[in-house]
């Protein structure tokens, strides 16, 4: 039996949950008040079409999204022109949009936690699949291109 591996998007979702109740149980301190607090409409836009974008990119090469499985594509164009990892910056938008949109400072405790526990779970193992699988032609574009941004 193949062991089921929780995949970024369980990560994310719990990363919102935990926000919430970060936000609304223990805030700490307001940061960002209205109306400067709706300046976080801008990065979670962002974070969202860096997500689709990205997304799109997989498809049409068609080759997987899923870490954990060989990519069949080494894509390094369009928004993998900026990040290598365009889906977890976007989600890390996402996520700070959103904390800067409830203004108190615990929610980006997770913003943080959420992007650590990204480059140790998913971004390290798939770097390595992708030099295992494309090798220098993975090594030329991680040296052009940033991890995050």
């Amino acid at each position: 039996m193949k062991k089921r591996r929780t995949l970024p998007p369980t990560y994310f979702l719990s990363a919102l949950v935990v926000m919430a109740l970060m936000h609304w149980g223990m805030p700490i301190t307001e940061l960002v008040s209205y109306p400067w607090n709706m300046i976080g409409v801008v990065p979670l836009l962002i974070g969202g079409l860096l997500n689709l974008v990205a997304d799109a990119a997989f498809k049409k090469r068609g080759t997987t999204v899923k870490p954990f499985e060989a990519s069949t594509t080494l894509i390094t164009d369009g928004v993998f022109r900026v990040s290598r990892h365009p889906m977890y910056l976007g989600m890390v938008l996402i996520l700070c949009g959103l904390a800067i949109l409830m203004g108190s400072l615990s929610p980006f405790i997770v913003v943080i936690v959420f992007g650590i526990l990204m480059e140790q779970i998913f971004i390290r193992i798939e770097e390595s699949m992708l030099f295992d699988k494309f090798g220098t032609a993975w090594l030329e574009y991680k040296t052009q291109t940033r991890k995050w941004l």
